[in-house]
């Protein structure tokens, strides 16, 4: 219970939880598009057989190099470029003695990552192929440091009655 002066005069005001409000709802609408993914319940697309490239991932990083700047995306596989980071964008351009050396990398890297988090994004797919050298490693350190988990989770399924083996649902956490 809080107490608020107001002109002189206390006014008790009571914390009031969620769980009273979802009681008394008679419809609850989500409308956060990222929430099913989120769970681990949404769908990921599997591609074709025939496909040369892997299409299992919600958001996947790509990092495209040219000679004179870095860009590091992350993609959604419905939506496209969701979060970027570049070494050609002014605040980080003014910081860097070179655009594309390996602390540009950090510096894009740590950017990315920060961008991530503010979004929401904890989880992101990375290929093998993306990793070729030691400064996607650094950039990949960093984004590790600053609290990105570079592998998606499995998607749940929901098992059979007749399953020995019942995985925990992400939904509910046990503390």
């Amino acid at each position: 219970m809080f107490r608020t002066c107001v002109n002189n005069l206390f006014i008790k005001r009571q914390i009031h939880g969620n769980a009273e409000i979802v009681q008394n709802c008679k419809e609850i609408r989500n409308r956060n598009p990222r929430n099913l993914e989120r769970l681990r319940i949404a769908r990921k697309p599997i591609g074709y057989a025939l496909d040369t490239r892997e299409l299992q991932y919600w958001h996947k990083l790509n990092i495209i190099r040219s000679q004179r700047y870095i860009t590091a995306e992350i993609y959604h596989f419905e939506n496209g470029p969701v979060i970027s980071a570049s070494s050609h964008e002014w605040g980080l351009k003014k910081q860097l003695y070179s655009t594309i050396d390996s602390v540009a990398y950090k510096f894009v890297g740590h950017t990315l990552a920060q961008r991530c988090l503010e979004s929401g994004i904890s989880e992101i797919y990375v290929e093998d192929a993306i990793i070729t050298g030691n400064k996607v490693k650094l950039l990949l350190d960093e984004m590790t440091e600053n609290g990105i988990y570079l592998q998606e989770p499995k998607r749940y399924k929901h098992p059979n009655s007749t399953h020995r083996f019942r995985p925990e649902k992400p939904w509910e956490t046990y503390e």
